[in-house]
């Protein structure tokens, strides 16, 4: 499909035709379409993602120009060795183009808590093999899961050596928390370059998440463990806030249907079940809604939930000349930052996450969103300057989730976030305003694969000023490596030295430890 045809789907066509594709079984022969390709269809790698006990959703997308315009038939294989001579299950999809030949397997009734070898075929072609993994059952008792979090990849800000380095430390899964392209035409300084400008419609979308995905480290990353995946703004647009665009590029006619472009890509290159497509929210106005947010259980180790902080938020508060998007506020000239109506999940999810809290069950409780979670003081010393896209934009919606983790008694609460570019690692407040309140969990959020932050020679005055946090750094790209077990949480902050070099070369910048009981955060 070329720039000119594609377009977004509705949502019920949409639903249809993953719902449709996605099914685990054989297709009939009168609906097999298998032409011989000349070229590996399979440029954009494989990926898998969403397990839990009992299944993991299996992609690829096929590309090249000389994939036929019409319907595709992909075979699959998933095997119990690296070698597929044990096959537990195989076979065919459909690969089409209103889902940019896209292919979304979701394999079920396989054995809990087992990695797996799996593999695509088509056209006379055979994929890379992959490496995915079932989760425990959820009433398992389990010593360890190696989680890894990661943001943030900006294309033009350099390579990614991160992921690299990330296959070498073997995690168990990769929860990655949002900015998995930029829609940005390019960058000052560039360490690489775009082919192409702003992404403001389908083609555009496709054509930069095909971009990244033609990375080999990131391939290679994709290839070694199951992914787990929420979003944040650049998924679409820089600032955006529900339904009210954002702050970067050239205006569209209808933001709602960019929004509903971006999202269809975000489903066609991800690795999610076709229930994602499911309209989220009753009530939600027009425009098309993917459900994001869910939950996981690793046992009766980890409760992971995965939040979406964007598709139902409120627009910004106070943004400087009355535009669209982010500025810094003085929460004194800004009484509207403390409107309880404000929301940064939407009150149907946070009544669903309050829901899932109660509901227990693990000896940590994992709250997977997209950006800083702490309030953080911008200006040291007198007076206060807050980032209001952030969560101390909506200081309210962060005091009911903190009252949801108190309320529910939420075992061992650790919230992961990213979007800043910096690591932070500091406590869950019961308080913000009030440093000797009680913690109520711990937090780390994690810098960048490769995007820039700015002004990092000033982090170390604003993590003074700001004592429920333990440690800022500013410097450095890379990712943390969590592991838990049932009595202790390790997180180690892995850095890169250089993101403009290829074969950079990674360090453990810092290491923490969570005691289980305990919300505190030691310097290892």
């Amino acid at each position: 499909m070329n720039r000119a045809e594609a377009r977004h789907l509705d949502r019920r066509d949409l639903l249809r035709l993953a719902a449709a594709t996605a099914v685990a079984g054989s297709l009939p022969r009168t609906a097999r379409s298998q032409p011989r390709l000349r070229e590996d269809p399979f440029a954009a790698g494989i990926a898998s993602g969403s397990p839990t006990d009992r299944s993991v959703v299996l992609w690829t997308r096929l590309l090249g120009a000389q994939i036929p315009s019409g319907p595709v038939t992909v075979e699959w294989e998933i095997a119990d060795d690296e070698r597929f001579t044990r096959i537990v299950q195989r076979g065919e999809t459909q690969a089409v183009p209103q889902l940019a030949h896209s292919v979304h397997v979701e394999v079920q009734g396989l054995a809990a808590d087992r990695w797996y070898a799996y593999r695509f075929r088509t056209g006379g072609w055979t994929s890379a093999a992959g490496r995915t993994r079932t989760f425990p059952a959820p009433d398992a008792h389990v010593q360890r899961l190696r989680l890894a979090y990661a943001s943030c990849q900006r294309w033009e800000h350099g390579f990614y050596a991160a992921w690299r380095h990330l296959r070498a430390d073997d995690p168990d899964v990769v929860v990655f928390l949002g900015d998995y392209i930029y829609e940005y035409p390019g960058a000052a300084n560039a360490v690489r370059t775009l082919p192409d400008g702003w992404v403001t419609d389908l083609a555009g979308y496709r054509a930069r998440y095909a971009l990244h995905k033609s990375d080999a480290d990131l391939q290679a990353m994709h290839q070694a463990c199951p992914w787990l995946f929420t979003w944040d703004d650049h998924e679409v647009q820089n600032d955006y806030a529900g339904e009210q665009e954002g702050n970067a590029g050239p205006a569209v006619p209808d933001f709602r249907r960019r929004r509903a472009a971006a999202y269809q890509a975000w489903y066609e290159h991800t690795p999610v079940p076709a229930s994602v497509l499911t309209r989220a929210l009753d009530g939600l106005a027009t425009g098309q809604g993917l459900r994001v947010y869910g939950e996981r259980r690793f046992g009766r180790l980890a409760h992971l939930l995965l939040l979406d902080g964007r598709q139902y938020r409120s627009p910004q508060a106070c943004t400087r000349g009355g535009r669209f998007g982010s500025s810094t506020v003085n929460p004194l000239d800004c009484a509207a930052l403390a409107d309880p109506a404000r929301t940064m999940f939407g009150f149907e999810q946070e009544r669903w996450l309050a829901s899932r809290l109660a509901d227990g069950g693990a000896a940590w409780t994992v709250l997977n969103q997209a950006t800083l979670f702490g309030a953080r003081d911008l200006v040291p010393g007198p007076g206060t300057l807050l980032w209001n896209d952030g969560w101390d934009g909506y200081p309210a919606a962060r005091q009911r989730l903190v009252g949801a983790l108190r309320e529910t008694r939420a075992a061992n609460p650790v919230i992961l976030g990213g979007d800043v570019h910096e690591n932070w690692v500091g406590h869950v407040k019961a308080d913000y305003a009030r440093p000797e309140s009680a913690n109520v969990g711990v937090e780390f959020c994690g810098t960048s694969i490769t995007s820039r932050t700015a002004e990092p020679e000033h982090l170390r005055n604003r993590w003074v000023d700001n004592p429920h946090f333990v440690y800022a750094e500013a410097m450095h790209r890379g990712y943390g490596l969590a592991e838990f077990t049932p009595g202790r949480l390790e997180v180690a902050l892995r850095v890169v030295d250089e993101v403009t070099k290829r074969d950079a070369r990674v360090a453990t910048d810092a290491r923490f430890v969570v005691e289980a009981g305990r919300p505190e955060v030691q310097r290892a």
